[in-house]
């Protein structure tokens, strides 16, 4: 069963009933009840728990909720007596002092007492160990037993009390700890809870099951002692093994995702860290933990490199985040939805979302926006351009645009420029389309960070944020239209009423669908036998896949972003401050194998071919010559292009009998 359907089942919201309770309002009286603070729970699109939205991770429950055994073992361990006393235990106030001055330890604060500090801690602070403040406590505790009955000092203590981890209350706990709501949870269980208040760190059953075991078991024989339970019950439930939840009961943890989710639910006006409200996303946590574990284990590779000579992660100063870092996001192009996003290697140690909020050079991600304003002004795919030494001039200056190895390899057709990443081929192009025009098409992408109108943009010197660059990338895979990054289905309130989500949204046509086809198509040069090559290690070659990787120049940037029928993602990798990675490092062999065995390990990827659009003109070239292939030409140097009707051969245009001889005209 889904957590959202388990909380069909659950009152959200409750107000303690029956007494003068103060919603959500300071207390000017320490005995007062106030509800406390509630968090938001965060699914997954399958319904799992993904995370919590609030300061106190806590959902409220109702007493009649939750199975007798629940309360009883708190009773049994924190104030045998609750029910006989006034809100002071003057027995077990008596024992305490008697042991005491026999040199012993014991604790006398009843239920109540401690709802009083744990409630209003600005005005009894429970750390204090004067006698001045125990007589206030007990003052208040007598006071508030006054005001309100037992079953609702209980409910409102099982709902107050923290179980350590930033849970609190029974319900949170329930959760978190053993997977399922409070309402379900065995003698065991509910004994192992009930160990938690005297020390959450010291018992957490997770980090220290035998200490939990051993005062869970301590537990249900008071239990038994008092009558609770009887002797069979008992006997069964100590032989009960202690089972966690794995990953804290969430399907997978995604805290970057749920910031990300937190901040536009917010910007749309929903109070959500006010608690209460349950959010569906578009999440799939098997993607998400493929991401997360596939960039975990690359940048640790990339550290474990013969040279490497920054600090890495598992020698990290304490304290410090200054390793390499990483950031990828992961969309499912036919609606926006955000599958998987990871903003950094650690969520502890650094909060910042370098997925969402990071800005950084693209390197030569940003060629295929090049390359597609080239396509729409005519350019084919098989036009000879120049790899050779080019010197620019604007304003005072002079550029000269390099390659990554220092060479130039001649006139080469567009397509090998692509796949081989050949920097003054693109700055060429961008220089004949004109700056203006190629901004222009990269902002009806979806890139809304500013692109400098210098040459240098041509090969990714204008900074981007990684979630808009893969956004943009969703317009070749859409065949022209981008579509905005979706993160959250709907909105529930604390009364179960849809208060928001997001549509899909489409930009409007960046491109016709047959520019964009055929710049997929180039771009699957690269992952074939190109920069991105690598990827191909880990996702087989009946799976179509499109991509470009980047480098910055001075090797601080790496990225790839790459495009499948399910799915598009991109991966960066970096220092927060920037500096060189490696000498040499590059974006196929550090970013791609990320994305590569991510998408492998997730197992949602499948074989469906990319069929051409119309207005696309389809034949064999030779890859030597970029001319029409001809019957003498190798099979080794045949390969399929596609052309935008127009832009084909001439020869094809001229010569049916040709055409249908070298091969077909698809769309036409």
């Amino acid at each position: 069963m889904s957590i959202r359907h388990s909380l069909g089942r659950i009152a959200l919201g409750l107000a303690f009933v029956a007494g003068p309770i103060a919603a959500q309002q300071p207390a000017p009286e320490p005995w007062r009840i106030v509800r406390p603070m509630q968090s938001s729970l965060v699914l997954a699109r399958d319904g799992s728990l993904i995370g919590e939205i609030g300061k106190e991770w806590r959902t409220n429950v109702a007493l009649g909720s939750l199975p007798r055994h629940l309360p009883q073992a708190f009773i049994a361990v924190e104030d045998r007596r609750f029910y006989q006393h006034d809100g002071v235990d003057m027995i077990g106030v008596a024992a305490a002092i008697r042991d005491n001055l026999m040199g012993g330890s014991r604790g006398a604060s009843t239920i109540t007492q401690q709802l009083v500090g744990n409630m209003h801690p600005d005005i009894i602070d429970r750390t204090d160990r004067s006698i001045s403040r125990k007589l206030k406590e007990q003052a208040a505790a007598r006071e508030m037993e006054k005001h309100y009955t037992k079953a609702q000092i209980l409910e409102a203590y099982l709902n107050q009390i923290s179980f350590g981890r930033g849970f609190y209350g029974v319900e949170a706990a329930a959760r978190h700890f053993f997977g399922k709501p409070a309402s379900r949870l065995s003698i065991a269980e509910s004994a192992s809870l009930a160990a938690l208040p005297k020390g959450p760190a010291i018992y957490d059953p997770v980090r220290f099951p035998d200490r939990n075991r051993n005062r869970r078991d301590a537990i249900i024989a008071l239990m038994q002692e008092q009558g609770f339970i009887n002797a069979e019950q008992a006997r069964l439930a100590k032989a009960e093994p202690l089972r966690t939840s794995p990953n804290l009961g969430m399907s997978v943890a995604a805290p970057y995702f749920v910031d990300a989710v937190r901040t536009r639910v917010e910007r749309a006006g929903v109070p959500v860290s006010e608690g209460g409200f349950t959010i569906l996303t578009t999440l799939d946590p098997a993607l998400q933990r493929q991401a997360e574990i596939a960039l975990v284990e690359g940048t640790a590779a990339v550290e474990a490199r013969p040279g490497y000579r920054h600090q890495t992660f598992a020698r990290k100063t304490r304290g410090s985040t200054d390793y390499l870092q990483g950031a990828l996001v992961a969309i499912d192009p036919a609606t926006g939805d955000v599958r998987a996003l990871v903003g950094g290697r650690n969520y502890q140690e650094s909060q910042f979302n370098r997925a969402t909020n990071g800005v950084r050079q693209p390197g030569s991600t940003f060629k295929p926006i090049v390359y597609a304003r080239a396509i729409m002004d005519s350019t084919p795919p098989n036009a000879m351009l120049a790899d050779e030494p080019l010197e620019l001039r604007y304003d005072t200056q002079v550029y000269r645009p390099k390659n990554a190895d220092g060479e130039f390899l001649g006139r080469i057709t567009m397509r090998e420029a692509l796949a081989k990443s050949r920097n003054p081929v693109a700055v060429r192009l961008w220089d004949a389309a004109g700056a203006d025009s190629v901004i222009a098409l990269a902002q009806r992408m979806g890139l809304t960070a500013p692109i400098a109108p210098y040459p240098s943009s041509a090969i990714g010197a204008s900074v981007v944020r990684p979630i808009d660059l893969v956004s943009a990338f969703t317009a070749i895979a859409n065949l022209g239209s981008a579509v905005e990054p979706r993160f959250v289905l709907r909105v529930d309130d604390p009364a179960g009423r849809a208060v928001y989500g997001q549509p899909v949204r489409f930009l409007a046509p960046a491109m016709d669908s047959s520019v964009a086809y055929v710049v997929r198509g180039i771009m699957r040069e690269a992952v074939e036998s190109g920069t991105a090559a690598s990827v191909r290690r880990y996702i087989p070659a009946s799976v179509p896949v499109a991509g470009k990787t980047g480098t910055t120049d001075d090797n601080s940037d790496v990225w790839f972003v790459g495009i499948t029928p399910q799915i598009v993602a991109g991966v960066w990798l970096g220092f927060d401050r920037p500096k060189t990675i490696t000498p040499g490092a590059a974006g196929g062999s550090l970013a791609a194998p990320i994305f590569g065995q991510m998408l492998a390990r997730w197992g949602g990827l499948s074989a469906d071919p990319w069929s051409p659009p119309s207005g696309v003109v389809i034949t064999e070239l030779d890859r030597l010559t970029g001319l029409l292939a001809e019957p003498e030409t190798p099979l080794e140097r045949r390969y399929t292009e596609n052309f935008v009707a127009g832009t084909e051969p001439a020869a094809l245009r001229i010569d049916a009998r040709r055409l249908f001889r070298v091969g077909p005209i698809i769309g036409f």
